[in-house]
């Protein structure tokens, strides 16, 4: 049976800008490869109210779980909340449990629950609230999308708390192999192996160095004894290296 399939949707102007480099892509498929859940493929889109709605719609429909990251802040620009309701043609308002969690906080620390921070308490109807447990303030659920912050500690913390939750599969495995060959001389043998192990992905990253190039060979799977088997005949038949 197909491992359980994943998509990501970053959300915000700074990324698209460059002024703000993503760390939760990273993190994210780190932690669904450990689990057996497939990411297949990651969006941006900038905060702009119909972009997140048309890709939230499309991604929830195409893949099993939607991992959002950004957007549900106190400020202007934190839209994604709103867009998320409206992907789902959900009531949006402040909810008593979001609010009610919010307070504490803030009474903790002296701060006053202001409008701007109230804001964050705006959960769409039908959600499920996701913990936070590093500043309070809730991501939520929408049947197969999780709604979660951009800040990368925060998104950590969310995603720890969602994976439990969810149906895995076999985790991923990988194996790399290091050659000291240019591509163009190893292209030929890649394209034999990859046909004679179509249960794995077989990459090429080539290098330069001092002494010459290469191409590190990284041979993914679910299945450990097909990657050995393939890293075996790489090192047998282009004096591959394990790297």
């Amino acid at each position: 049976m197909p491992n359980p399939t994943a998509a990501m949707l970053v959300i915000g102007d700074e990324i698209l800008s460059g002024r703000t480099r993503d760390a939760n892509m990273h993190h994210l498929a780190v932690e669904l490869a450990g689990v057996g859940i497939d990411l297949k493929e990651v969006r941006i889109v900038s905060d702009d109210h119909d972009a997140i709605v048309a890709a939230v719609n499309a991604l929830r429909a195409a893949r099993d779980t939607v991992f959002t990251s950004g957007g549900i802040g106190p400020t202007h620009d934190d839209i994604t909340a709103d867009a998320i309701a409206a992907a789902f043609g959900a009531h949006i308002d402040v909810r008593d449990d979001a609010r009610a969690i919010l307070q504490a906080h803030y009474d903790r620390n002296g701060t006053e629950l202001n409008e701007a921070r109230l804001r964050m308490a705006r959960i769409p109807d039908g959600a499920d609230l996701i913990d936070n447990p590093v500043s309070a303030a809730p991501g939520f659920t929408m049947e197969n999308v999780h709604v979660m912050a951009g800040v990368p500690a925060i998104f950590a913390a969310m995603v720890a708390t969602i994976l439990p939750t969810l149906t895995g599969g076999a985790p991923l495995q990988s194996r790399a192999v290091r050659i000291e060959m240019p591509e163009g001389d190893i292209a030929g043998p890649l394209n034999a192996l990859a046909k004679r192990f179509p249960d794995l992905t077989i990459g090429s990253y080539p290098f330069q160095g001092q002494g010459g190039s290469g191409s590190n060979i990284v041979l993914r799977g679910h299945d450990a004894s097909l990657i050995d088997a393939a890293a075996s005949e790489l090192i047998a038949e282009l004096g591959g290296i394990p790297a």
